[in-house]
Order: structure tokens, then sequence, then C-alpha cells
């Protein structure tokens, strides 16, 4: 893989994203990013500093892409399109879908990490609360649910447990998926399972 001139952090992310993908990120390695790249040894620590900086900026990354897409789906449709996006994005960008849940990896410190992912954290808590409103198919909720619904806000520490059960599915299936795991049925694709799979938490 050849580089324009300042396409280096974009071919250095893309190349990280690869070995994620083949090998997982503990087989990230600054010389053999280069290498694949093609610039200097050197070149990758100019942009991350190190590997812990690659996989921050690869994860930072993730968080703004998966936010675009959940935004998109949500001004489409209801919480289970929003589901479904994310299952999908999880199936398209495997490596960058990896790197969002390993926070020991990454600098959580990070400033543009810190913004992307609680803009992430507002996209999923928004929908969540609005599926746990059960107001699209008249869910009765716990008062517990309405406690937690105040105190969660916009952080996603403490999402009601109808919420917490639609994100934990909407997870649970794009990793089940990932991992090979899941077996689609004749005529199907993995997306048209996830809907109706996630389908299932909106019936009376």
């Amino acid at each position: 893989m050849a580089y324009h001139h300042g396409d280096l952090r974009a071919a250095i992310l893309q190349a990280a994203a690869g070995a994620v993908r083949r090998e997982g990120p503990h087989a990230v390695n600054l010389r053999a990013l280069a290498r694949e790249v093609g610039v200097s040894h050197t070149a990758p620590r100019h942009h991350f500093g190190d590997k812990r900086g690659v996989l921050t900026a690869l994860a930072t990354q993730g968080y703004v892409e998966l936010t675009g897409r959940l935004a998109a789906a949500g001004a489409r449709g209801d919480f289970l399109d929003v589901g479904v996006a994310f299952v999908a994005y999880a199936l398209e960008r495997p490596a960058h879908f990896q790197m969002l849940f390993r926070p020991d990896l990454v600098d959580t410190q990070d400033p543009d990490l810190r913004r992307a992912r609680s803009e992430l954290s507002v996209r999923l808590t928004g929908g969540a609360e609005r599926f746990a409103s059960g107001s699209a198919s008249g869910q009765q909720r716990h008062p517990a649910d309405d406690a937690a619904l105040t105190e969660a806000g916009t952080s996603g520490d403490h999402l009601p447990t109808t919420a917490l059960a639609a994100w934990s599915m909407a997870h649970g299936f794009a990793t089940l998926a990932l991992s090979g795991a899941l077996t689609v049925p004749p005529g199907g694709d993995l997306l048209d399972l996830a809907r109706r799979t996630l389908s299932h938490l909106s019936r009376d």
C-alpha cells in the first residue's frame, strides 16, 4: 500500500484496522504498519506517538463513524432501525467496533476520544430512552425505570432496564455475528435476522 502526500495518518489507521481485523489489537505493531504503508519505521510515531496512540485514534474514528450511522438511522426510523444500524456497523467495520469496547488498550483521557465517545453515548442513550418510554408499544414501566431514566441524563451510566435490554441485545447480536456463531436462515441475511430479533423487544 502506498500513500499520497497528506494521507499518511489515514493510511496507517487503515493498516491498523486490517491488523486488528485479522489478528486482534495486540497484533498492531508500529514497525509493521510502517512497512505495510511504505514509510520509515519512525513515521507513524510522528502522528500517533506509540501503539496506544494508534488504537486510540482507531477507536475515536469508530465512535465518530458509529454516531453518524445511528443519527442517520434515527432520522429515518425508530429505535429498531438504530439497533439494526448498530449491528450493520459492527459487521462492516469489525476492527473499529472491537476497539470501541477496549478501554484497556486506549488512552481514555484523550480529548478527541472523550468527545467522540460522549457524542456516541448521547446518541445511544437518547435512542434507548425513547425506546424505554414504551410509547410505541404500550409497555408498562416499573417505577424504578423512571428514576433511572431521570438519573441517566446523557451519561449512559444508569440506563432503565428496558433500554439496557435493547442495547444489550443489539451489542450481543453483533458480537455473536462477528464470531460466526449465528446461522442465517435460507434466503435471509444477518441484518434481516437482526431486525427480526430486535423486534421482540417492542412486542406487547
